[in-house]
């Protein structure tokens, strides 16, 4: 075998074994209740929704729906922790901060649930 199709073959052996880490981040935890759960709080007491928009697509906020990540890597151990801290208005790539929990007073719990809900806008199974 030649050293171009060696660099071939591990090129692609890289992107597979990629792709199957990826894949596994998705915490097991996030259950299709958990996600509904999610939903619920970003549109009610959670307050998401006036930033983020209804269909989360994005407003003062940004979009979280699709792959661009502006904050964070898009885990969803990075959302955990950045609805938990907020985005200080200095670390903000628009200007505008949001504040701790988007300002409202969910539990780390509900925290985790609204996680779960934006982590799947974003990660779309089957795509």
């Amino acid at each position: 075998m030649d050293t171009r199709t060696r660099a071939v073959l591990l090129l692609a052996l890289t992107a597979v074994v990629g792709s199957r880490t990826a894949l596994a981040q998705a915490p097991a935890a996030l259950t299709p209740a958990l996600i509904a759960q999610g939903d619920s709080i970003f549109h009610s007491k959670g307050n998401c929704y006036a930033c983020h928009g209804a269909n989360a697509q994005g407003a003062v906020g940004p979009n979280l729906t699709d792959a661009e990540w502006i904050h964070s890597d898009g885990s969803y151990d990075a959302i955990v922790k950045q609805v938990t801290t907020g985005v200080p208005q200095n670390e903000s790539k628009s200007g505008i901060m949001m504040p701790p929990k988007g300002g409202s007073s969910i539990t780390d719990d509900e925290v985790k649930a609204v996680a779960a809900y934006v982590y799947s806008l974003s990660h779309k199974t089957g795509s």
